[in-house]
């Protein structure tokens, strides 16, 4: 079953701009959402809810999109854009200005959002049980095995138990196929007690190369850092190119963003 959608009409351009609503029992101190690629301005192929900065897009048309989804979500402030680099580096917008390299952002602070770029890769949202601390991770696989979801939870601090986590639209494990040296890199890494559980996210197919699962890669990290309440992962990019870019499909395309952070509720 998909994801909830919220749906919002832009009148000046007719135009549908839609999300997911991350389907997790989160506090309600947090707000989350995942963009799809409908209701903007980009033309081909970059159409049409580009948010990607950095892809060739027309940077006026970008910043309309994001101005575009500010309005119809209304956004406590600008998202934080990282400069994602697939690599394991957490930025803590409480104590670090935005600029320089990160692929994960995690704030304990009310109106600051964090947000993760994607077109395949994966976007992890994560949040305190009290609603006292949220982070988002761009988790490709190199990313994964860098050990992006490892900073980030450490980041957040606190006991990982009482974490939440949501995995975000990605490409899914019929569709990912990569080289015999990926999984070798993520065996490598894997402790002795991880491996086994790492080699079966690996599919051997007909070509000599093997299928690879991000969802269930993500899933055996959580897990084994204590964060046991997993939710999302049941989408895939790849496969409908009505809702989501996807770079291993297009190759020249748009980001989705995947956003997430906290708000102060009013006085009952």
């Amino acid at each position: 079953m998909n994801p909830p959608i919220a749906v919002n009409t832009l009148p000046e351009r007719n135009a549908q701009l839609a999300w997911l609503t991350p389907d997790w029992p989160s506090p309600d101190t947090v707000r989350a959402l995942s963009t799809l690629r409908t209701g903007g301005a980009s033309g081909p192929p970059y159409a049409s809810l580009n948010l990607g900065g950095h892809v060739g897009d027309d940077a006026t048309v970008v910043e309309g999109n994001r101005r575009a989804l500010r309005d119809a979500v209304r956004l406590p402030a600008e998202p934080v854009w990282l400069e994602q680099v697939h690599g394991a580096c957490v930025r803590d917008l409480d104590s670090q200005g935005p600029s320089g390299p990160a692929d994960a952002a995690v704030t304990r602070q009310s109106g600051k959002v964090c947000a993760i770029l994607t077109a395949d890769c994966l976007p992890v949202l994560l949040a305190g049980e009290h609603g006292d601390r949220v982070g988002a991770a761009h988790a490709g696989w190199r990313g994964l095995a860098a050990g992006v979801i490892e900073a980030t939870v450490a980041a957040l601090g606190g006991p990982p138990r009482q974490l939440l986590a949501w995995l975000g639209p990605a490409i899914g494990p019929r569709h990912f196929e990569v080289g015999a040296e990926v999984r070798e890199e993520f065996l490598r890494r894997a402790g002795a007690g991880d491996a086994a559980a790492d080699e079966a996210a690996f599919v051997p197919n007909a070509r000599g190369r093997y299928m690879a699962d991000l969802y269930a890669l993500t899933r055996r990290r959580l897990r084994s850092l204590g964060v046991e309440r997993i939710y999302g992962g049941g989408e895939c990019t790849y496969t409908d190119d009505a809702r989501y870019f996807s770079h291993r499909r297009e190759g020249r395309t748009g980001r989705q963003a995947t956003l997430i952070w906290l708000e102060t509720l009013p006085h009952r």
